[in-house]
């Protein structure tokens, strides 16, 4: 497999600066974290933009691991980005491990799927074309199920409730019913084969909607194999304690099911310590009609940002000095 890591664009990154340009603190170092590099935008403009910062990114895809350092050298960034290869589920005890005294001033989650998943079809993320039935982000590591492992081993009730649970495919009895038919004839191992199971499961008057039938299915087993919503339900209170009074995590998603975890992980945090927590975001910042029309799949981006507060400081760390330039946080 080439690991040329397609080009990437980084969703509301200039949305995700600026909430970061209002931690008021005056530092001869900052320190963030990016816990998804991909390909290399987000985390590459902080180090760049924001003075005085170095970055900790992770990234458990090994081709973005190998496009990162390259990116990182030829930039000469390598003083101001740390690249960890890792799941963001292990940064907390890496920093634990490594950094115990480290806090930091900001943390991005970019959640989901970065184009280049979605454009090299050998991963298997995509029914654009025929290619092998894996979406393992960590594709390097064999003790991960892939895709191909789930469909031809799980029982049919099974297979049904992760198409229902992660996909929200009201469909899903009838399509694990055929993928159960069609294995007993032959394995399923190409990512066509499963959207034609799909397709054909579909009411016929549903078939040619703008929403292609297998879209839910394939998202479905993308969440489950690499454990999406369980690990960012495990790790956002963590990622929060790492931060430094005055420190933002912003959070992007882009699909319900993420976002209503950040909506509700927020809201437990700031439950738990009100005169310590600021939820930045009543609503969620969303792309503006621009950056859809530069790249449609951010169209369902959903940016979430909370902030830890000093409970001495009237109204928080960012203060009446930064409160006209925060008002479309608040």
């Amino acid at each position: 497999m080439e690991n040329n890591y397609t080009t990437h664009y980084s969703v509301l990154y200039r949305e995700c600066l600026d909430a970061f340009s209002t931690i008021n603190v005056d530092k001869s170092q900052k320190y963030f974290a990016d816990m998804t590099f991909g390909a290399g935008g987000h985390t590459t403009r902080i180090a760049s933009e924001i003075e005085n910062a170095h970055v900790f990114s992770t990234d458990q895809d090994p081709d973005a691991i190998a496009n990162g350092n390259k990116i990182i050298a030829d930039k000469n960034l390598s003083d101001q980005i740390t690249l960890l290869k890792m799941n963001f589920e292990k940064f907390p005890e890496w920093i634990a491990q490594n950094k115990p005294d480290l806090k930091f001033d900001g943390i991005l989650m970019d959640l989901g799927v970065s184009s280049h998943h979605f454009d090299k079809f050998e991963r298997g993320f995509s029914f654009r074309e025929d290619a092998p039935l894996d979406m393992r982000m960590e594709c390097d590591n064999n003790d991960v199920p892939t895709a191909a492992d789930i469909l031809n081993t799980y029982d049919e009730d099974d297979i049904a409730d992760i198409i229902y649970k992660y996909g929200e495919e009201h469909y899903s009895r009838r399509i694990a019913n055929r993928i159960v038919e069609f294995r007993n004839t032959q394995k399923i191992t190409r990512t066509k084969e499963l959207e034609e199971i799909v397709f054909v499961s579909y009411p016929k008057h549903l078939r040619h909607k703008k929403l292609h039938p297998a879209t839910k299915t394939f998202q479905a087993l993308r969440i489950y194999v690499n454990r999406e919503l369980e690990v960012l339900e495990n790790t956002l209170v963590k990622l929060f304690d790492l931060l430094a009074v005055g420190g933002i995590l912003e959070v992007i998603s882009f699909h319900s099911l993420e976002d209503r975890i950040v909506k509700h992980k927020f809201k437990e945090i700031f439950q738990n310590d009100k005169n310590t927590v600021k939820i930045m975001t009543k609503k969620p910042i969303c792309p503006s009609e621009l950056e859809i029309s530069e790249n449609s799949r951010s169209r369902s981006a959903k940016l979430r940002i909370i902030q830890k507060i000093d409970p001495e400081a009237q109204g928080g760390v960012i203060g009446k000095k930064n409160k006209k330039k925060n008002k479309s946080y608040s």
